[in-house]
């Protein structure tokens, strides 16, 4: 099972979902290790991490540099779908939780 990222709200309530249920992501994303991507590195596959509003220029940022590394339709939907969340995310104040094994 791949991850799943979900836009809340402050009280933790779910807004919209994606599921990522082929695991595209764990091989989009890159490694902790990874210092050129000082946010999408930091994703934890077996828990949960959050990202507000505030950080989502640099994650977006991060995000389309991502996309590029998509070689199939599904993974540019996936990705695609992730980034609207993203954008939501920003423009609404909410939360982007990625939500682990």
């Amino acid at each position: 099972m791949g991850l799943g990222v979900a836009l809340i709200d402050f009280k933790c309530e779910v807004l919209d979902r994606v599921d990522d249920p082929h695991n595209f992501l764990h091989g989009l994303l890159p490694p902790a290790d990874e210092e050129s991507h000082q946010l999408l590195a930091k994703i934890d596959w077996y828990g949960d991490t959050y990202f507000n509003y505030l950080q989502m220029k640099i994650f977006l940022d991060e995000w389309d540099q991502l996309a590029r590394r998509a070689q199939t339709p599904e993974e540019r939907t996936l990705l695609d779908e992730v980034r609207r969340l993203a954008l939501r995310c920003q423009k609404d104040r909410e939360i982007l939780r990625f939500i682990g094994d």
